[in-house]
């Protein structure tokens, strides 16, 4: 077979991406393919068990008043928790368990601290660690059951291939894994699931991350590792058909102050370890989710493109002279309990049509969500900033209605001056903080264009804003490839779990939207070509609580 060359292999993967990312769009005339109606019959579990797996239940751990919300954006600002039963329980109930249950009629579904599209959770985790107290006499991987809240053993590590495994991280690091099951996804969205199992990644991602945090730990995405090994070291190998788990991302969690905010974690897995795992016999084996599957081939087609070897950085170290100034002007803690509302978080149903929040409460949810010096839960990404907002501003006390620009990082003000509309002002608000790079584009009643563009949807126009996240497209895959795609969308989920905190902490709700016409939303920003797209939109205001909804426990039914 004739072998193509590498940059030919690389420019098909690209045609693949933006074939796919065209062809799910949706338009005002038609909405991305799918079944167009709901298949009871064959809706998937959304629970992952490896039945007949060593099980270790989890501690349910109470909520604290400490750690403060706002101190988690503060690099090292918590003592480190040791590795423990404890703390290893923490981590997953404060970041990927069951928050609650809620209840309609015969009708009962679980929510869980990590949002997902449509409430099906196509994310998996996975804990790769060395002994921990109270809990493992022995390295290990690990699943992450969220129905019992317990880590299922799929495989134990010997000492020295642990050693190897954390040979250049520091002492006391954890690893945690992320994948995804297409298909939960799929079932529902047909061939735009791709995306919105990527937006998911980065919710967990961010999940992980503030979790994490409240132990008084760092946490970084780890890039040196590709998808078949991790694949290989997790046990994927063996799954097959369209219920199986792909590898998304390795993220490294480490006690603060270890080492500085710009080290770059690499791992390298030991030949001789992977060799180990393609023969093992894991244990367990994957419950099955559906009694049957409608196949999506262009989702295995983008998956297959977006393929990541490993071995390449996609760091970027930012140039000091374009960073965003720190956020000085947010000293006060509100003091708000961080482990309080991150399982208390929930997505609102509806807006309200008449809250407001305060100018300072939105100036602070955008500083937080922009990558600056001192943000400890941005800098889990290691990448330059690709995302800015474009947002629809309807009620914000003393702020003029309109549409308005958040540049989150210096080097995209020049292509965006020059991808969007002519006619816009780009005038930067009086009293905005210096942390906020601001600008207002227009002055006008944006909440009609915000419900036209998010599938008609009235709580975009209902809140006290909304917003589009847009993605720099075209130069983000040009410099890394086609596996950077999913990587957009994981900084606009990350982007959204801040956005979700944020909300929480200052009395209000909001919600991720992942139905929306994708060009209508470029032809108001007047924005032609990929150079920038929109890949989410959020909605952020007061919420409806719709009172035939019934909530109960989180793990009611294991007590």
């Amino acid at each position: 077979m004739k072998k193509i060359p590498e940059n030919a292999r690389e420019r098909s993967a690209l045609n693949i991406v933006y074939e796919y990312h065209d062809r799910t769009k949706h338009e005002l005339h038609r909405y991305a393919r799918s079944l167009g109606y709901m298949d009871w019959d064959s809706q998937p579990d959304p629970f992952r068990r490896y039945d007949q797996a060593l099980r270790f239940p989890l501690d349910h751990p109470p909520v604290t008043d400490t750690p403060t919300y706002d101190s988690l954006f503060e690099t090292w600002q918590e003592p480190n928790v040791p590795i423990s039963r404890e703390s290893i329980s923490r981590l997953f109930y404060e970041s990927l368990a069951i928050s609650a249950w809620k209840q309609a009629g015969g009708n009962r579904w679980s929510l869980r601290v990590n949002p997902s599209s449509g409430d099906l959770h196509p994310t998996e985790a996975y804990l790769i660690a060395g002994r921990i107290k109270d809990f493992s006499e022995v390295p290990a991987v690990f699943h992450y059951s969220a129905y019992e809240h317990a880590l299922e053993r799929r495989v134990i590590l010997s000492s020295e291939e642990w050693d190897a495994i954390g040979k250049n991280l520091p002492t006391g690091c954890l690893l945690v894994a992320l994948t995804s099951i297409y298909w939960r996804e799929s079932w529902k969205y047909g061939e735009r699931a791709f995306r919105y199992c990527h937006h998911d990644v980065g919710h967990a991602v961010g999940t992980v991350t503030f979790a994490a945090a409240a132990l008084g730990l760092q946490t970084r995405l780890i890039h040196s590792i590709g998808d078949d090994e991790l694949g290989t070291l997790l046990g994927l190998h063996q799954q097959e058909d369209v219920e199986a788990e792909q590898p998304d991302c390795l993220l490294a969690l480490f006690p603060a102050g270890e080492v500085t905010a710009t080290t770059d974690p690499v791992i390298n897995l030991p030949a001789q370890l992977i060799e180990r795992l393609n023969k093992a016999e894991f244990e367990g084996r994957p419950n099955r989710l559906s009694r049957y599957w409608h196949e999506w081939p262009i989702i295995d087609a983008v998956s297959a493109a977006c393929h990541f070897d490993g071995g390449c950085s996609f760091n970027h170290k930012q140039d000091p002279r374009n960073e965003v100034p720190g956020t000085a002007e947010f000293e006060d803690d509100r003091c708000v309990s961080a482990r309080q509302i991150i399982r208390e978080r929930r997505s609102a149903l509806a807006m309200d049509a008449r809250s407001a929040i305060s100018k300072a409460a939105f100036y602070r949810m955008m500083a937080n969500v922009s990558p600056q010096p001192g943000n400890s839960i941005i800098k889990v990404l290691p990448w330059r900033a690709r995302i800015s907002l474009a947002l629809f501003i309807h009620r914000v006390d003393g702020m003029s209605p309109g549409l308005y620009l958040l540049i989150r990082d210096p080097e995209h003000e020049p292509s965006l001056r020059g991808a969007l509309s002519s006619g816009f002002r780009w005038e930067r608000p009086e009293d905005c903080p210096g942390s906020v790079n601001l600008y207002l584009l227009t002055e006008a009643d944006a909440r009609d264009a915000a419900r036209m563009i998010c599938c008609h949807q009235d709580i975009t126009a209902d809140g006290a804003f909304s917003l589009g996240m847009l993605a720099e497209f075209d130069a983000s895959l040009e410099q890394h490839g086609a596996p950077f795609y999913p990587r957009l969308f994981w900084e606009t989920g990350l982007i959204g779990q801040i956005l979700y905190l944020e909300a929480e902490a200052a009395g209000i709700r909001s919600t991720g939207i992942g139905c929306f016409f994708d060009d209508a939303m470029h032809e108001v920003l007047g924005i032609h070509g990929h150079v920038w797209q929109s890949l989410y939109h959020f909605a952020v205001g007061g919420p409806v609580d719709d009172p035939r909804l019934q909530t109960l426990p989180s793990y009611w039914y294991l007590k």
